[in-house]
């Protein structure tokens, strides 16, 4: 473990910085602001491509659970090989690679050699075993018929998990060199193509939400090589701003005295990690998929596998654009001064990464909590009320764990900087351990519930792993001085607790006028009472003296100013 210094540099918050390191704070805001504004425009252009693929699939159909499970494959095994693994070690590895006399090139080439060839390999072998992990994602209880149909979606698919690890490995390496913008931009391109083979559907008058008997070759090939194809261009639109950096990539091949060895026992913790997670994730897909089939033979509204996949993308919208580009910025500084064995600066940055995104996430909670059935109808567009009804209470229950969630995602980058992986694992152990426990206490419940008790478990478990991973950072690093965090969370949550009241209000008053069952109602009610809410939060709080409501908006009233 390491210790803190001796004697610390000044803190990054600006109520005890020092005037010469004040200036580090726009940096960040700025980093952010491109990465939210890439999220932004990737997410938005997700949820139409969500609504989409529900037009064409359904909800809460069999074939709907069919290709959501083949199509999150990818995501689970890019997790386990790239997204956990290279998210935890390629960072503070190449910060501290940067300081080589040569910049590092040599060892970014050997670990990008090493990486390209693992990731082709286990893709390969992947691709070839589709069929057996079908069968692990779905319930036994499916017929051959709906298997099939999932398996060849998943043959069409999986071969994503080469570009999903590549875009991971080179956009970890250009956040390295403090290179943002193409990394969060290139998913929008991923969007982008995936909507136009929706398009297709639409355009060529194939039958909408088809059953699985009349899924042809043309449609399954059309719907998972048009996902396919714009992965492997999110990942090549990455070549050329890393080639801006001065990187030529030559492969380096050997791992001997390579100074790989503490990256490879970084991955193989994060590995782990990762491994625990996913096994968690096997465990709500089968106890979602058998709930949808347990619905469908009830001839009920039953939130499934692809009701919680709904909530959950809208769950990630906040967190992504919020505090993944707060703290994917913040994670090189950190990595820095983890190197550097400076703990009051690993420590301010702790606090500015737990209090900068509650500004917008504890509105945003309280927005999704009261709108929920409205924020539903309204981003799926033409589905019936009763389908976007059964998704309310998963939604609900994620989102009340969405602040909790931003928590565990920067404690386990504070330990990572550190180069620990061991924590991080143990802390997943945890998560998996309570999320599991509540979903299979879900399974024995109405089919119209479990989904619902599958976002309680994730709620419960990550606000425990925060808490936990929390207090091994205080014993770690000393006072992290929460103090400060406690105090401006509970002036948001008594501004937010204004906000939501008068939101209410106005909520009763246009339930009448506009026709809250129709989806143009149901969005005219998200954009007034959500910006009512998001506005009189802000300004309670900028009244409570919260500081970082005023550097949240400094740029925008800078700009106004200028105007």
């Amino acid at each position: 473990m390491s210790e803190p210094p001796s004697s610390p540099t000044p803190d990054r918050d600006s109520e005890d910085v020092t005037p010469g390191t004040k200036v580090e704070a726009p940096s960040i805001m700025r980093s952010s602001a491109i990465m939210a504004a890439g999220s932004l425009a990737s997410r938005i252009l997700g949820l139409a491509r969500n609504t989409m693929t529900i037009a064409v699939v359904g909800l809460n159909l069999m074939p709907s659970d069919a290709w959501n499970a083949a199509n999150t494959l990818p995501n689970i095994f890019h997790l386990l090989l790239a997204g956990g693994v290279l998210n935890a070690v390629i960072v503070p590895q190449i910060t501290k690679a940067l300081r080589h006399e040569d910049g590092g090139v040599v060892y970014i080439n050997r670990l990008l050699t090493l990486a390209v060839t693992v990731l082709a390999g286990v893709t390969l072998v992947l691709t070839l075993a589709a069929p057996l992990l079908v069968s692990l994602v779905v319930s036994s209880s499916w017929d051959g018929e709906a298997r099939g149909l999932a398996t060849a979606f998943a043959v069409i698919c999986l071969p994503q998990v080469f570009f999903y690890g590549l875009y991971t490995l080179l956009g970890q390496v250009l956040t390295a060199h403090n290179r943002f913008g193409m990394f969060m931009w290139a998913p929008a391109l991923a969007n982008v193509v995936a909507i136009a083979g929706l398009s297709w559907f639409l355009l060529t008058g194939v039958r909408l939400k088809a059953p699985i008997s009349e899924w042809s070759p043309m449609m399954i090939g059309v719907l998972g090589g048009s996902a396919t194809l714009g992965i492997a261009l999110q990942a090549l639109v990455l070549i050329p701003p890393l080639r801006a950096t001065g990187l030529r990539f030559r492969p380096v091949w050997g791992i001997r005295g390579s100074g790989l060895g503490s990256a490879s026992r970084m991955a193989t913790w994060a590995f782990a990690a990762v491994s625990v997670g996913q096994l968690g994730y096997f465990v709500n897909s089968r106890v979602l998929t058998d709930a949808t089939k347990r619905a469908t033979e009830a001839g009920i509204e039953g939130a499934g596998l692809t009701a919680y996949a709904n909530a959950y993308l809208l769950f990630m919208l906040p967190h992504g654009l919020v505090t993944v580009s707060l703290v994917t910025a913040l994670f090189t500084r950190l990595s820095h001064a983890a190197h550097d064995r400076d703990t009051a600066a690993v420590t301010a940055d702790l606090r500015r990464g737990m209090t900068m995104p509650a500004v917008l996430l504890i509105p945003a909670t309280a927005v999704v909590v009261l709108l929920a059935p409205y924020v539903l109808a309204a981003i799926l567009p033409g589905t019936d009320r009763a389908a976007t009804n059964a998704s309310v209470g998963v939604l609900v229950t994620m989102m009340l764990g969405l602040v909790p969630y931003g928590w565990f995602f920067l404690v386990q980058r504070a330990f990572y900087a550190y180069e620990d992986g061991r924590t991080p694992f143990a802390l997943q152990v945890v998560v998996t351990l309570v999320a599991v426990s509540v979903t299979l206490i879900g399974s024995t419940r109405p089919a119209e519930h479990v989904a619902t008790w599958v976002g309680s478990g994730q709620t419960l478990s990550n606000l425990a792993a925060a808490l936990i991973g929390l207090w091994l950072l205080r014993r770690r690093l000393g006072r992290l001085r929460l103090g400060r965090v406690v105090r401006q969370n509970v002036r948001l949550i008594v501004a937010t607790g204004v906000a939501t009241a008068a939101g209410w209000g106005v909520l009763q008053l246009l339930t009448g006028p506009v026709a809250a069952e129709t989806w143009l109602g149901s969005l005219i009610i998200c954009l007034v009472v959500g910006s009512l809410v998001l506005v009189v939060t802000l300004a309670v709080a900028a009244r409570l003296r919260v500081r970082e409501v005023t550097e949240v908006l400094q740029p925008l009233t800078r700009r106004l100013v200028r105007g």
